[in-house]
């Protein structure tokens, strides 16, 4: 699992069938808690995700898994949103 950024929102009218009902949104992953990696991702949304929100995402065959659909072009899935994040660090 990796955590992101929600930037935005995909719509594609013409669209493989198995995508058909899947909310997409555009993600920016986080490198650290500050900060971002270059490079945007696609995610399929099934926990009502919005823009801003911090987001737990799943990859590959665990996406398809969570959606429920084992068949479904999907690389990545929103599997959860994101309350705080808690880090400790030695110093």
């Amino acid at each position: 699992m990796e955590i992101a950024r929600v930037i935005g929102n995909v719509w594609a009218t013409k669209k493989d069938q198995k995508l058909n009902g899947l909310k997409l949104l555009v993600l920016k992953v986080l490198v650290d808690k500050e900060r971002e990696k270059e490079g945007l991702i696609v995610a399929s949304d099934i926990v009502g995700a919005g823009v801003g929100d911090l987001v737990l995402i799943s990859k590959g065959g665990s996406a398809r898994r969570a959606v429920g659909n084992i068949d479904a072009p999907i690389d990545a899935a929103v599997i959860g949103i994101v309350d705080s994040i808690e880090v400790f660090e030695d110093e």
